[in-house]
């Protein structure tokens, strides 16, 4: 396994990252902070694992399926819990950790 052979997912992985990290912002932002607090915390876990997965995947780790398919798992957890949310900046997050989360599928 390459850092070549997976060009696509690490693009999707620092769209996701990206996504959720923003998210995670606005969320902080918005007027009852409280009912956002499960979508912040999962903005969190998510952008955490996607970064984590981009670097494992760089340095040619061993663990790229397993990590990938904890990835998955973080990443549709996170898309289902922003989808709950009609903010457009959850909206926005919920697509990329979705697509995110069938990339990572494919790897695992």
């Amino acid at each position: 396994m390459t850092q070549h052979t997976h060009t696509e997912l690490l693009e999707t992985l620092h769209e996701c990252m990206t996504a959720c990290n923003h998210c995670f912002d606005a969320c902080l932002g918005e007027e009852d902070v409280k009912m956002m607090s499960a979508c912040i915390r999962l903005d969190r876990e998510c952008a955490d694992m996607c970064n984590y997965l981009e670097n494992a995947i760089t340095r040619n780790s061993p663990f790229v399926a397993e990590l990938a398919a904890a990835c998955a798992k973080i990443c549709e957890a996170c898309g289902n819990e922003c989808k709950k949310h009609e903010h457009e900046h959850c909206q926005r997050c919920a697509e990329a950790c979705l697509k995110c989360a069938e990339a990572c599928k494919k790897v695992a």
